[in-house]
């Protein structure tokens, strides 16, 4: 035997290939859980530093973008599945890691990529950002998952509906327990409702522009899209749904400001105070929590077509920034401050028509942000109760008497909505609010299950739209 062939053999170093899509997607991963960003904050600028290098075209873009979202939205259902099949708890597997086993599982059972791409480009991304020796526990982990589809993972890690409806529905949607329960309480009813909408949560949904009145107009803007690139909305008059794919930061009157991206269910919140029965002048309204803008450019241009001047108030400079910039070219008068809406500057009584659209847990937005779900905590609403119920109260008092207020928030959680609502009413933490409510879904016309009334709550899986909630009260003293 010769000296050569006693010598071990030794597989050469491969150095590990570059998938500049998915190392992308696990930057954008490891920027929201490290630093507690949104996806859609981050991702943008990433997509656009990567086709300023050439490294991505739009199909690349695509499916990073399908990676992020889809893994966070999965999230839930992923951890267990991928529980068991590790050899530890899950909170001893590092968070880099569980990233890159998550991107894998999406690819394995939420896309159509082929097994065999899903596992070797996650073990190429794990030896790129991870190292050789993780690499090989990815890999373990990906090829026990890879033996069942997602049905069958489901049966063997959800509990039976029979047993435990809440903890089924949280696994097999992908939602926090107790989100569930607290999702199920606001819609009522029985299981097909609740599972409709936890699916609604987990759909990509589809990018809405707003034609600003007098500045654009939905004609317009259908016939510059072209034929099959826009929709026009299913309920807002002002609305133009974009078809899968379309970019509206390319769009000359997006970038005007004539146009804005706003969901339908803002919209109509909206629409709805502005076009509340009113006795008396109407030359005064006020946004009271305005930012970023999207609510305050549309009640500007509506209050501009009937002479009235729009007051839009935000308590963060920087977010008062961003108000100015949706306002700026509004044909009528307008006023941007940054301003505290507990604290406010204006005098009692000086608005005809007020909205606040409060600050809230966001549950009603889980489609565009699906990471929230997985940072609110139900302590998180003993914060939001006092704010909430403080910005009504002032709101009713900015308000003259006859006038109207619209107290809105997204979120369909009964603590943020109605609960908020009757105990200003009733007196619940402070003197009682001298008003009426005003039936909310006749200004909301063709519209179907808006519910008993008189306020109004919207759903993803019924409407299309964030969930969003709208009362509308009238000031009697």
């Amino acid at each position: 035997m010769s000296e050569q062939s006693r010598r071990p053999s030794h597989k050469p170093y491969r150095r590990p290939a570059k998938d500049p899509v998915r190392i992308l997607a696990f930057d954008a991963l490891r920027a929201v859980d490290e630093r507690d960003a949104y996806a859609n904050l981050v991702l943008p600028p990433l997509l656009r530093k990567a086709r300023e290098k050439g490294d991505f075209d739009s199909r690349d873009a695509a499916l990073a973008t399908e990676l992020v979202y889809g893994t966070l939205r999965r999230q839930g259902t992923y951890d267990a599945i991928i529980a068991a099949c590790v050899d530890r708890p899950l909170r001893e597997v590092d968070p880099p890691v569980l990233d890159v086993l998550s991107l894998g599982a999406h690819q394995l059972l939420g896309t159509r990529i082929p097994t065999h791409a899903a596992v070797s480009s996650s073990v190429e991304l794990a030896r790129v950002v991870l190292g050789d020796g993780r690499a090989k526990f990815v890999n373990a982990v990906l090829r026990k998952i890879s033996q069942h589809d997602l049905d069958a993972w489901l049966e063997r890690v959800a509990p039976p509906f029979d047993e435990d409806a809440e903890d089924h529905l949280a696994v097999v949607h992908s939602h926090p327990r107790w989100v569930v329960s607290a999702l199920w309480d606001a819609l009522g009813g029985g299981r097909a409702g609740i599972e409709d909408l936890l699916e609604a949560d987990n759909e990509r949904p589809e990018v809405t522009l707003v034609a600003r009145p007098g500045r654009a107009t939905t004609e317009e803007l259908l016939e510059l899209l072209g034929e099959g690139a826009g929709l026009p909305g299913r309920w807002s008059p002002y609305a133009v749904r974009l078809a899968e794919g379309g970019e509206p930061g390319a769009l000359d009157p997006v970038r005007e400001g004539r146009v804005g991206v706003q969901d339908e269910g803002s919209q109509l919140v909206a629409i709805a105070l502005a076009n509340a029965p009113l006795d008396g002048p109407d030359e005064r309204w006020l946004d009271g929590c305005a930012g970023p803008g999207g609510k305050a450019a549309l009640l500007g241009a509506l209050a501009a077509g009937r002479g009235a001047a729009l007051l839009a108030a935000e308590k963060q400079p920087h977010r008062a920034r961003l108000v100015e910039r949706a306002l700026a070219g509004n044909p009528g008068p307008y006023q941007v401050i940054a301003a505290d809406g507990t604290r406010p500057p204006w005098r009692p009584g000086s608005f005809d028509r007020v909205l606040v659209d409060v600050p809230c847990s966001g549950l009603g937005a889980l489609r565009r942000r699906p990471e929230a779900r997985w940072r609110r905590r139900p302590e998180d609403f003993e914060g939001f109760a006092p704010l909430q119920r403080s910005l009504l109260r002032e709101a009713l008092s900015a308000v003259r008497i006859g006038g109207v207020v619209g107290y809105a928030t997204c979120s369909p959680h009964l603590a943020e909505t109605r609960v908020v609502v009757e105990d200003v009413l009733k007196g619940r933490g402070g003197p009682a609010a001298e008003a009426e409510w005003i039936d909310a879904r006749p200004l909301m016309p063709g519209i179907p299950a808006l519910g008993e009334g008189p306020d109004v709550q919207l759903w993803p899986h019924l409407h299309g739209t964030d969930a969003m909630y709208l009362a509308l009260l009238r000031r009697t003293a």
